[in-house]
């Protein structure tokens, strides 16, 4: 149990109400860490300590178990009146009675409580700093071709992360020793202070309750266990990719702190444009342009694919400018299906004309009875 907690409002740390969900928590996250980030602000000491801060505060609300447990802690030492507050009418730290601060007590819950804050009865909890922390989520961009992501690519993507240190293998000593066990805890990790009807556990200052200490550092990692490095990440993406579409791999984030788990390593794809294709959904989109006669008498015309090969599409006579045409399963395929080519004819007019054309085109106007905007006359 983190006894700084009744401390730190993390809720306001995150800039989010309490009742926030997990979406409202981890996007208020994101935002932050991207902003007070060490890659975006080297050398800013303010800024890594707000990113740390930041940190601990999304560990803890983005697990439920956790937020349940802080939730609780912070509700009862503010009701109880033990932590900047006071007690109830006569001494009692519970309020109840006498015109308490409106605390239920409950004397079946009492162990339960008496153990998420104090260690249980006669038990010995985890000291703070030593309880396995899943490691920091991480996000990369990744820029991929428009054929790339419609037809997926296993690649890698480069970055410069936080790792186990590849010297101790993340122990934080020297090769050929290991961290011996605290002399002042005796590798418990915390201090007890008897309070009487309490007894109150406090990190070990000697080894910040870790319960073992570095006595001959390693040489890359300084004792840490950590450094930062470049490593490279295979990553598969699927057929269909959209940009701006992120991607989730687990485990390949910043490692995980005293046992815990590693974080996430979130790729933010960004998608090329095609010089013929466009997207729509999971429909391919491509304008043709025709002759007027071709789309005055009608023809079949070829087509391009994504794939390179062709498909022939039937204009029928009298076919308008921008009239859209579709092609059944030449579209994007996913695992959810497979989308069409939508073709968009556009009608080609010459900036120029041949003698011939003048002649043919001039013929056609002088058979050409009627106005295409008849219906336009008398609007005014």
């Amino acid at each position: 149990m983190q006894h700084d907690w009744l401390d730190k409002d993390f809720y306001k740390i995150l800039g989010v109400s309490e009742s926030a969900d997990d979406k409202e928590i981890t996007k208020a996250y994101r935002k932050l860490a991207r902003e007070f980030h060490p890659d975006a602000n080297p050398d800013n000491p303010k800024a890594e300590d707000r990113f740390k801060e930041v940190s601990e505060a999304y560990d803890v609300l983005s697990d439920p178990e956790r937020r349940k447990e802080y939730d609780q802690i912070r509700k009862y030492g503010a009701t109880a009146g033990m932590f900047g507050g006071g007690a109830g009418a006569g001494g009692n730290p519970f309020g109840a009675g006498g015109g308490g601060a409106g605390f239920e007590f409950d004397p079946g819950n009492l162990s339960d409580i008496l153990g998420d804050l104090f260690g249980g009865a006669g038990g010995r909890r985890r000291a703070p700093g030593t309880a396995p922390r899943k490691g920091d989520d991480l996000e990369t961009s990744l820029n991929l071709s428009f054929e790339e992501a419609v037809n997926g690519v296993t690649t890698s993507v480069h970055l410069t992360s936080d790792a186990a240190c590849s010297t101790c293998t993340g122990t934080g000593s020297a090769p050929g020793t290991q961290p011996e066990v605290c002399p002042q805890c005796q590798g418990r990790g915390v201090l007890d202070d008897n309070q009487g009807f309490f007894s109150l556990s406090q990190p070990c200052p000697r080894c910040s309750g870790r319960g073992r200490v570095v006595t001959n550092p390693c040489p890359t990692c300084r004792g840490n266990g950590i450094e930062r490095k470049p490593r490279q990440v295979k990553v598969r993406i699927p057929a269909g990719v959209k940009n701006g579409q992120r991607i989730r791999l687990k485990g390949r984030g910043g490692p995980g702190r005293h046992g815990g788990p590693a974080g996430d390593l979130f790729v933010v794809v960004g998608v090329g444009n095609h010089k013929l294709f466009a997207r729509k959904g999971n429909n391919l989109t491509i304008e043709v342009p025709v002759t007027f006669a071709e789309a005055a008498l009608g023809s079949n015309i070829k087509v391009p694919t994504l794939d390179g090969s062709t498909v022939t599409v039937k204009i029928p006579a009298g076919t308008p400018s921008g009239k859209k045409m579709r092609v059944k399963g030449k579209g994007i395929e996913t695992k959810k299906g497979t989308g069409d080519l939508l073709v968009t004819v556009v009608v080609d007019v010459p900036p120029e004309l041949s003698e011939d054309q003048r002649v043919a085109v001039e013929a056609l106007a002088a058979a050409t009875t009627s106005s295409p905007r008849e219906h336009l006359a008398g609007s005014g």
